[in-house]
């Protein structure tokens, strides 16, 4: 018998392509990236991935009693997931661009619809169509994320430090995902695992744009100091 995770995986096939095909992360793995894209990138991660806890918090508060067993994994994954944010400016600044300035910048419009749609699946459709996201965001990382870090690195010639995010989320959501999959094999109802389906094909497609929305150059200045050329 097909687990659901499986299913999830396969049903969203085509969705998943969409994201994978976005034209920079072609480039990525064929050494055409610049240190201002990466910088983008950053970016545009810190203003989707601080709002990880935030949506764990309430995606975890909005589920009924009957999925306490859900909600004692969510607890688990804030834990994990607190502060990467942090990690994220780091990285920024160690490529010698000043993180405050990302801090206090607004994400582009992609990465502003995606976060909306989180909140707004949780608040207006069901709780669960926010494991949609988790699929397409951790399924993302172990697919890219260390090889890109390498990549990147080696064209680049950026610290190792610079990329803090990419490298530990790419061991850590190895880990994520197998204890996903274990949530998702729990989910036996076809109206929820549905729900699932369907957030999933939307994220694959809202982060698919924000790959797509990353500039060439980004609105943020190098530290004077330490400024990578």
């Amino acid at each position: 018998m097909t687990s659901f995770y499986d299913t999830l995986q396969a049903e969203t096939e085509t969705a998943r392509a969409y994201l994978l095909n976005a034209p920079i992360i072609r480039d990525v793995f064929a050494g055409n990236i610049s240190v201002g894209q990466y910088i983008s990138f950053l970016q545009q991660a810190y203003h989707h991935v601080k709002h990880t806890v935030p949506l764990l918090m309430s995606c975890g508060g909005r589920l009924p009693e009957s999925k306490e067993w859900l909600r004692e994994a969510i607890g688990h994954y804030v834990e994990e997931e607190m502060g990467h944010q942090e990690w994220i400016l780091n990285d920024i600044a160690a490529c010698g661009y000043d993180k405050e300035v990302v801090r206090q910048s607004k994400p582009s419009f992609a990465t502003e619809m995606m976060v909306s749609y989180a909140y707004d699946s949780i608040n207006r459709v069901n709780p669960l169509c926010f494991f949609g996201m988790v699929n397409v965001l951790e399924g993302t990382s172990i697919a890219l994320a260390d090889n890109a870090a390498r990549t990147i690195r080696d064209k680049l010639d950026l610290p190792r430090n610079a990329f803090t995010y990419l490298t530990s989320h790419g061991a850590l959501d190895i880990e994520h995902i197998d204890f996903f999959k274990g949530l998702m094999d729990k989910i036996d109802c076809k109206e929820e695992q549905a729900l699932i389906i369907h957030s999933a094909k939307c994220f694959y497609r809202l982060y698919g744009d924000v790959f797509r929305s990353i500039e060439l150059e980004p609105q943020v200045p190098k530290l004077l100091v330490g400024a990578v050329a």
